[in-house]
């Protein structure tokens, strides 16, 4: 039975032992080993723009188009259907309104 287990042991150390052998690493293999990337750039710092006090604002912005004076009145006789007005009131309606 001892004799068993030892050759049980001998034959575990000799199947586990290459597995183990695999895994070296030889001093030569950062030689082999291809040169790593270099570093990104940094990232650009920029300083944000301050506004000035003394500064006169700035307006980028243009006034929205008019609609012409038919497209107003269309609008309103619509809107005025759409509120549940009559046909007599519709008229009064889109007149005060278009203008």
């Amino acid at each position: 039975m001892r004799r068993l287990s030892i050759c049980f042991a001998l034959l575990a150390t000799l199947l586990v032992e290459p597995a183990a052998r695999a895994q070296y690493v030889s001093p030569d293999a950062a030689r082999l080993a291809p040169p790593l990337p270099a570093p990104p750039p940094p990232p650009k710092i920029e300083v944000p723009k301050v506004p000035q006090f003394d500064a006169p604002p700035r307006y980028n912005y243009q006034p929205l188009p008019r609609n012409s004076f038919s497209d107003r009145v269309t609008k309103c006789l619509h809107d005025g259907a759409a509120a549940g007005l009559g046909p007599a009131d519709r008229g009064t309606y889109a007149r005060m309104c278009a203008n």
